[in-house]
């Protein structure tokens, strides 16, 4: 099966209907790192990462991770070996922080997108997560913590995600 973003605001799976949030500036089939754009594509998904200090492991038939303090994504465009990749946060590589004060990466399923053969500068660090107020993103989709928690209870690890 297959997750549908059926627009802006609107997240299908089979016969639930969630409401999100996308990037700041809407989609796009050419992403760039920090163009505030959802990519477009069909994609699959990675693991599903969680902060234990916070929320017990979820129900899910996905592989769970669990958030540490020194996660992180990179999204250094000079940094071949690293971009678009979780790393051990390292001052000498940009990355985002996995671990933040808000809750919005509580939960986080990384959207396989430009993760094979991986292109400098084409976008990173592409998520579903967690919003409280469903604003839009810098280019992830966003859903509400109990919408979240219903979807990854649905979802199978071969589930993918098209974005149109």
């Amino acid at each position: 099966m297959t997750i549908i973003l059926k627009n802006k605001e609107t997240l299908v799976f089979d016969e639930f209907k969630f409401k999100c949030s996308i990037g700041k500036k809407g989609f796009t089939k050419n992403k760039k790192e920090g163009d505030k754009k959802t990519p477009i594509g069909k994609f699959t998904l990675g693991n599903l990462y969680y902060r234990s200090d916070r929320n017990n492991k979820p129900i899910t038939s996905l592989k769970c991770i669990k958030i540490k303090r020194e996660m992180g994504w990179c999204h250094d465009i000079k940094n071949k070996k690293y971009y678009n990749k979780l790393i051990k946060n390292k001052k000498i590589v940009k990355s985002e922080s996995l671990h933040r004060r808000d809750h919005k990466y509580d939960f986080i399923l990384p959207i396989n997108y430009n993760t094979k053969n991986t292109k400098l500068g084409k976008g990173s660090a592409i998520f579903l997560h967690l919003s409280q107020n469903l604003k839009p993103t810098l280019g992830c989709i966003a859903l509400k913590k109990k919408d979240f928690l219903i979807l990854i209870r649905l979802i199978k690890k071969n589930t993918k995600i098209k974005i149109f």
